[in-house]
């Protein structure tokens, strides 16, 4: 797997804030985006689980954590998808 780094610029007074520690925040910031793009349907959850760093189980705990509905589809796509399970 290829991994890209990046890097953001933050004013210091944002851990503080939040009162985490600069790796602590970097890796609750990638928890929050992973979280927040399943959210808005953009990703699986196994990808939201590789963007945040994390299994998929601690990715359910922190789902129940952020109030976050683990399951994304509508009940046509639930029925379309036990259907094509047969």
């Amino acid at each position: 797997m290829t991994v890209t780094s990046l890097s953001i610029d933050l004013p210091s007074t944002v851990f503080s804030a939040l009162r985490k520690a600069p790796q602590e925040f970097l890796l609750e910031m990638r928890l929050a985006a992973a979280i927040k793009w399943y959210e808005l349907g953009e990703i699986s959850q196994s990808k939201a689980a590789e963007i945040a760093g994390v299994s998929r189980a601690e990715l359910l705990q922190a789902f129940a954590r952020y109030r976050v509905d683990f399951m994304q589809c509508t009940v046509e796509e639930l029925v379309e998808d036990l259907a094509n399970a047969e």
